[in-house]
């Protein structure tokens, strides 16, 4: 347990001043010394293995709602891993799931509507929900939670530098996906630099069997964002984290020449004829597959490397081999200039409140610790926290272990999803359509510039 009685007590002080009609309920908090025995007799002592949730304590017969874009199975998940803490605490968290949470979200907050919690995976929806001045700041313990997590991470869950969100999960976009068993039978090795990578994929592309890469970017609404990870692992891996952290807020252009020039690499790679689209199509085919079928063909032997991240585990079917001798594998994507020192791209959830009730804050610190991370790991794969509280070695699935250790590396030129970081009429708007038209119909990589920089909001 990573909260001490110390940290608990001062917890309960913030929740007192901030919310003293609903505690002065509780007997002796509202009006409690600093000493951590008087806080913590608010609430009947948690004992046994509810003790360890004791800090979150005298909330019993509440409900906390919560919002976010995360479905059935991986929101059962979810749920199973807060349910000793409902247990224990008597907070009831009542979960909702949408396919359409991303313009959800700002309906229901100027409806008068909003959650109590929502999982927002966008930085820029974060700020746009900031401007409505309905997001409330975390308690104290939410921000003392957040010495676990990389100082990059905490500026993503701030705006205008006030931290509003606290970081819950995180995913790995810098991979590659292959088959172990396919690359070993053609003689192939795992490339580390890009220009091996390229060596590699004219090495496939003249054997003639199969195509070196497969790829699809279709996703309901949504589509096109696939595309946007490729320059995104491009612009960092081959200009470094300044010019990106630029390039997404628009300090540098989509028509600048790092960026047309980072658009022509992955011109040269993903548009490229001769490389894709394994199995499936020509070029064109990329903007009409979905992502998640893009990489069937690995498995076929119809191509033989995808780009996706981490959460494409989900994909392959159920029964399939992976790991480093299976049927597939991921390696990760290298920096498309050798000096930038381990790019890595990532993505990942932060947990907005709006509302300051004192079993709401007590959710929102709770979803914050390594030790709900810890338990949401137990429950089931697929789900990678960059907290650096949690211990490697809680991590059994080889995906999770391989996606945690770039995470956590303190040595990583570590960059969040720039889409997800841009103006959302950009970033999951014109952007997902622009790069739609450049696979779709051919269209040129200036254009595709031009029409984004034309649409960025003034």
């Amino acid at each position: 347990m990573h909260m001490h009685v110390g940290t608990s007590g001062r917890y309960r002080q913030v929740l007192a001043v901030g919310a003293a009609t609903t505690l002065a309920l509780l007997a002796g908090c509202s009006n409690s010394s600093s000493t951590s025995s008087k806080t913590t007799s608010a609430a009947s002592p948690l004992t046994g293995d509810c003790a360890p949730y004791q800090a979150y304590a005298g909330h019993s017969g509440t409900t906390v709602t919560m919002f976010a874009s995360i479905l059935s199975p991986e929101s059962d998940s979810l749920q199973t891993s807060w349910k000793k803490f409902s247990d224990c605490t008597g907070i009831k968290i009542s979960y909702e799931g949408s396919n359409d949470f991303e313009s959800q979200l700002p309906v229901r907050v100027s409806g008068g509507n909003a959650p109590d919690l929502a999982i927002i995976p966008q930085p820029g929806l974060l700020a746009q929900m900031v401007k409505t001045g309905k997001v409330v700041q975390p308690a104290a313990q939410t921000v003392t939670n957040e010495a676990k997590w990389a100082p990059i991470w905490k500026t993503y869950g701030s705006v205008n530098g006030t931290f509003y969100a606290a970081p819950m999960s995180a995913n790995m976009k810098s991979l590659v996906w292959y088959s172990p068993k396919a690359f070993k039978a053609a003689g192939y090795t795992v490339p580390t630099t890009w220009a091996d990578m390229m060596k590699l994929s004219d090495t496939i592309a003249k054997a003639g069997k199969n195509k070196p890469w497969c790829g699809g970017i279709g996703s309901g609404t949504a589509t096109g964002w696939p595309a946007t990870d490729w320059l995104e692992e491009v612009v960092l891996g081959k200009y470094g984290g300044d010019v990106y952290d630029k390039w997404v807020s628009h300090q540098i252009k989509f028509s600048d020449p790092q960026i047309v020039d980072s658009m022509n690499v992955v011109q040269s790679w993903m548009h490229n004829p001769a490389y894709v689209n394994g199995g499936i199509g020509g070029v064109s085919s990329i903007a009409t597959t979905t992502f998640q079928d893009a990489g069937a063909p690995i498995l076929t032997g119809k191509c033989s490397m995808l780009q996706q991240a981490s959460f494409y585990e989900a994909q392959w079917p159920k029964g399939t081999n992976i790991g480093p001798a299976g049927d597939i594998w991921a390696f990760k994507l290298p920096a498309a200039d050798p000096s930038i020192t381990t790019p890595v791209e990532g993505g990942g959830e932060f947990v907005a409140a709006f509302s300051s009730r004192p079993e709401v804050q007590a959710v929102q610190n709770y979803v914050s610790t390594a030790d709900w991370a810890t338990s949401r790991i137990k429950v089931a794969p697929g789900w990678v926290s960059a907290n650096q509280g949690v211990d490697p070695a809680v991590y059994t699935d080889p995906v999770d272990q391989l996606s945690a250790k770039y995470l956590t590396d303190p040595s990583a030129t570590f960059r969040f999803d720039g889409s997800d970081l841009m103006p959302a009429a950009i970033g999951a708007g014109k952007e997902w359509t622009e790069f739609t038209a450049w696979f779709a119909s051919n269209q040129t990589v200036q254009k595709t510039a031009a029409n984004i920089d034309a649409a960025w909001p003034q």
